[in-house]
Order: C-alpha cells, then structure tokens, then sequence
C-alpha cells in the first residue's frame, strides 16, 4: 500500500511520542515500508526519532537506519551506544549497507563497533569493504552472494545453496567458480532443477557472464547495468576471483546521486547540499559561483561602458541588450545540456570533436536564420532605423552560432581534463556567453552605424 506522509500524519505521531503510547504508536508503524519509516524520522527530532526506534523489532530497525539520508543517519547514530550501533543495526544489515554507515564513523569508533559484532565472518566482510573508495565498484559490492564449485554435483549444489541462501535476501544468480574462487559463469536455478542430481555443475553452467572489477568506477558500473539491464553484476578482484556482488538498487542509488549533483553544478551550486542544511553550508556551496557571476556582472558593465559613446549616440542599442544576452545564455545552455548528457549516458558514439561542432555548426546556423529572420521583420515593421535592424540581426545571428559552438566545446574540453562537464550547463557559460555576446553586439552596432550614418 502506498503511504503519503501528511502533516496530520507527523501530528498524530508526535501526540503518541508525547504520551509514550507504545502501543499506538506500533501501531501507526504497521506495515509501514523501512523508506516510509525513514520519512518520518525527516520530519521529527532525535529524541522522538530514539523511542520509535527502540519500538521496532531489530530487521526492520536495521532497515530504517540504511535508508535515512548521510547527515541524518549521523546524527541519530552519534547519540547511539556503540554496543546498540553493532547489534540493533550492523548485526542485522548486508554487508554493504553495514560498510556505508561504518565507513562514516571516527576510526576510533569504528573498531569499536566492529568488536561487538558476534558473527566474526561479517565483520571479516565489512572490513574488506573498508578498504575499497566509495566511488568503486568495491565500495559498493556486498560480499553476501549465493557461490558453487564447477567441480561439485546439482545435488550438492542444491543442499549447499539452502545454507548460503539464509543470509541472502535476493538471489539473483548463482555464481559458479573454480577451486581458486575464479569466477567462471553462472548456474540458474532451474538449470539445476531440471538437471540430474549426479551431473557436474562444470558441464551445464553458462560461461558467458559479464563483470566489473573492483576499482571500476561506480558511474561505469551503473552504465554497464542500465545498457544490458542487469539487476546484478559480480565483482572480481585483479585475478579473476569472485569478491562479491553490486544489485540494482545499488546501481540507482548511484544515478540519482550523480543527477543530484549534476543539477546542482548546473544550477551553480559547488557542493551535495539538502534543503535541512545549515545557512553556512547552503551559503558556502553557493557563494563561489555568485561571486563568478559578479564578476561577469561587472565585466558586462566594463564592455558597456567601453560602448559609452556608441550607446549615447545610438541609446536604441540599449533596448536590445537584454536580447542579445538572453538568447546567447539560452543557446549556449541548450548546447552544452546536449553534450553532458550524452557524455553522461555514453551516447556520442566514437565521432571525433570536429565533427560534433560542425554539426552543432549546422543546427546553430539554421536556428540562427529563423531567430535573426524574426528580429529582422519586427525591427523593419517597428524601427525606422536600418542601422539598428541590421545592428540587432547580424548580431543575433552571430551570438547564436556562437554560443552555441562554445557550448559544444567546452563540455568536450572539461570532460578531456577530467573535469565534471556539467559545470558548462550552468552560470559558467551563461557568463562567458553574456560577455562575448555583448562585445560582439556592440561592436557591430559599432559599425554599422558607421558604415550607415
């Protein structure tokens, strides 16, 4: 059943919080989704967030705590006895999820958590994925995974998968590997059903399996997931031995991440920040790009004032300056959104640079024809100025089939040097765009009202 958080909702649970009504409050709880659950601890503080907690059987407590956002997950826990931390919630998680939240803690405190864990094995696991950066395939493979020799029979396979399936929440596939753990393809279930009890898994296996290994970037991973619609993929280590697993729900954690911080790139924002931050925060991740703005600001009106006796003479410029800017910003947004999208999902094929821009070239000329067109017969119809007309036309046109290859090449330029392209798609363009259009405006303003006056 969907569940919609209302304010009445968040009230009614507060009201239970207020009275310690256990029991209503389980109630209201109930077959809630751990994402519902999540939801409403956003909108209460630590202390009412703690005694809901304490109210929930340790699964579902486990499965809360993983879906809590970073900062609010830290701040919940900070208040936390290591002890609970280990057995509430590490206990009862994959590894993986288990990793993230322990990866987030002071070292000191790591350890300490990690002596609390009973299961050993687990904690052997979590450590492993310690040691791998976040942004890899190894920091996002869980170690949980169903695995059978090519050497041993369907019926040992099948009383061995019914041990390792009791950890394991999902089977998706079931890995087979040789006597040094190299991974050699995959068995499905129903294969091995069907399949004689004495047959040797080495004869019936598929051996056409697909892999990451573990420094793979997380954005390639989720790619190669996304083209061959993969729900998951097995993760092998620089020899070919199998050390885990990366599901689905995985791999969309890390595209809605990266459109996240995308969008906040292009909108001029330096850092991952949520609306719940502080005002220092939100101010320091905003600040570098208004200030890059001012600037541009102010050097917009340094070319201005360069024009000072050309706009005096001719103070019908200035009605187009808005125009001019305008349309160069839009251009060169649309073009450079075009190309980060596509170097996003891969999509640009193997063309070179050149080509990309000639046909980018291409588009910004015809968009330029219909653009210049339209400002030419208005200011025919309205202006009796032809300096102005041609002024504003050859000038629009000219702004739009620059802008537009900028915001080609620079993307491009960007993703060379190892630079996140969507920066392009924000005020950074649109700032250069709104320079250059204006020197290239006023200069031809410049003259042809000398060649007409």
């Amino acid at each position: 059943m969907k569940f919609e958080l209302t304010k009445e909702y968040i009230d009614n649970i507060k009201d239970v919080i207020d009275n310690k009504d256990e029991a209503k409050a389980i109630s209201l709880m109930h077959e809630l989704h751990p994402a519902d659950i999540a939801e409403i601890y956003d909108e209460i503080n630590i202390d009412d967030a703690k005694f809901l907690f304490l109210l929930l059987d340790d699964d579902t407590a486990a499965d809360v705590i993983a879906e809590l956002e970073d900062d609010d997950r830290i701040r919940f826990l900070r208040n936390l006895p290591v002890d609970v931390i280990a057995k509430k919630f590490i206990d009862k998680m994959d590894s993986d999820d288990a990793a993230d939240i322990i990866g987030t803690m002071p070292d000191d405190k790591k350890e300490e958590i990690l002596s609390y864990i009973d299961d050993k094995e687990q904690a052997g696991d979590i450590v492993d994925l310690l040691h791998y950066e976040a942004n890899t395939a190894g920091g996002l493979m869980a170690k949980e995974l169903v695995i059978v020799n090519e050497n041993w029979t369907v019926l040992t396979c099948l009383r061995e998968l019914s041990r390792q399936a009791e950890d394991i929440d999902e089977i998706y596939y079931v890995y087979v590997v040789d006597d040094d753990d190299i991974l050699k393809g995959t068995i499905s279930l129903k294969r091995m059903i069907l399949s004689p009890t004495s047959a040797k898994i080495i004869n019936i296996y598929q051996n056409d399996i697909m892999s990451v290994h573990t420094d793979e970037k997380d954005e390639d991973v989720a790619r190669l997931m996304e083209k061959y619609d993969l729900v998951a993929l097995p993760v092998i280590d620089s020899i070919g031995r199998l050390v885990g697993r990366i599901t689905i729900d995985d791999v969309l954690d890390v595209i809605r991440d990266e459109a996240d911080k995308d969008y906040q790139l292009a909108s001029g924002i330096s850092e991952d920040i949520e609306p719940t931050d502080s005002i220092w925060r939100q101010t320091r991740a905003r600040i570098p790009w208004l200030l890059i703005g001012l600037g541009g600001g102010i050097l917009s009106a340094v070319v201005l004032s360069g024009h000072e006796n050309n706009l005096a003479v001719t103070p019908q410029l200035a009605f187009f300056v808005p125009l001019i800017t305008a349309m160069g910003g839009n251009v060169g947004v649309q073009s450079s959104a075009i190309i980060v999208q596509g170097l996003a999902n891969n999509s640009l094929g193997i063309e070179s640079t050149f080509v990309r821009v000639m046909r980018e070239l291409g588009g910004s000329l015809l968009n330029g024809i219909i653009c210049s067109s339209l400002v030419f017969l208005y200011n025919f119809i309205f202006s009796d100025s032809y300096a102005l007309t041609m002024t504003v036309t050859v000038a629009l046109f000219s702004v739009i089939v620059f802008a537009s290859i900028f915001g080609t090449i620079i993307p491009l330029m960007l993703n060379r040097i190892k630079i996140d392209p969507a920066l392009a798609t924000g005020p950074f363009i649109t700032t250069l765009n709104d320079i250059v259009g204006l020197l290239i405006y006023l200069s031809i303003g410049g003259l042809f009202y000398t060649y007409f006056s």
